[in-house]
């Protein structure tokens, strides 16, 4: 691994349309693969209620002026199978999650299913959980939407000693267990890297600090990385943390022009003052071609400026 800024794109494994051609979005997944993209990222819904405003409330886990892409029929691919899907058919680029509502999953299952897709595919894995901002989801999983932020740093504990103890032990209000052999490993050394989403937050730092000092900035942490990265650096080291190897995604746009197709120029502009600022790795959101071969020459176009702006 370098340390050169890593480029991440977001693939939208959900879509307002019924009957998407998924199969086109995996082979828009391998284009990154052959272009050189570090990392592609996912997101996670399992279920939509129909309050689908409280996504742009920060009060509840939104951000403000957020709004929700599909409505609540919307296709949403599962994060962990779509990946796996990926994993299959490439060979270098990393996978990741961006971001997971872990807390909603059953710890030692997550485990196993992150262990057995780091294996398969040749520690590749990237974890970026977050805890949602929909009460819905919760309540459809039988747990309690005020104790989601206790239930994420649960599921990620029981996670880590899963994947990093031979015989595991672990103790805590929601469970115990002991003398517990979960194999195999995962590749990677102490497990899947996890990257922690929030604002800057007392908890949030304490997470970051506590499962490997890898931030997702969120709300409006997002849009000021020159202010943010300082606070959040600040928290880690009153939460007892260490903020020296931080890790810190920014995100850019794919923008578009006047003729609708994306600016590639336009979009990387943005991406020395991002690193200038702190961040180590840079994620760009928005809609590629339909056509996979399309997107493969916008990929493309987009690895060689980002690589030109970031060397």
């Amino acid at each position: 691994m370098t340390d050169r800024p890593k480029l991440s794109v977001y693939l939208r494994n959900f879509s307002d349309r019924v009957g998407t051609d998924w199969h086109a979005t995996l082979d828009t997944a391998r284009a990154m693969d052959a272009v050189g993209v570090d990392r592609v990222v996912v997101s996670d819904h399992v279920v939509f209620g129909e309050n689908l405003a409280a996504y742009g409330d920060p009060t509840a886990g939104g951000t403000a002026g957020g709004k929700q892409p599909t409505g609540p029929d919307g296709e949403w691919m599962e994060p962990l199978i779509f990946l796996t899907a990926v994993a299959a058919t490439t060979t270098r680029i990393r996978l990741g999650t961006g971001v997971l509502l872990a807390a909603l999953r059953r710890p030692a299952v997550l485990a196993k299913q992150l262990a057995t897709m780091d294996i398969l595919s040749g520690g590749r894995v990237d974890l970026g959980v977050g805890i949602g901002w929909q009460r819905e989801e919760y309540e459809a999983t039988g747990l309690p939407f005020e104790r989601r932020g206790r239930l994420l740093d649960h599921t990620l504990q029981v996670c880590r000693t899963l994947w990093t103890e031979q015989r595991a032990s672990y103790s805590s209000p929601d469970l115990t267990f002991d003398g517990i052999h979960q194999m195999p490993k995962p590749v990677q050394a102490d497990g899947v890297p996890i990257w922690v989403s929030g604002t800057v937050h007392p908890a949030v730092a304490r997470r970051v600090s506590r499962f490997g000092n890898r931030w997702i900035p969120w709300g409006p942490a997002i849009t000021d990385l020159k202010g943010s990265i300082p606070a959040m650096k600040r928290a880690i080291a009153d939460a007892g943390g260490d903020p020296s190897g931080l890790q810190v995604q920014g995100s850019a746009g794919l923008l578009r022009g006047a003729d609708r197709s994306i600016d590639v120029p336009t979009s990387v502009a943005v991406v020395p003052q991002l690193v200038a600022d702190g961040a180590t790795d840079i994620r760009f959101s928005g809609s590629l071609p339909a056509d996979p071969a399309q997107a493969h020459d916008v990929l493309a176009e987009l690895v060689s400026a980002f690589r030109a702006a970031t060397e």
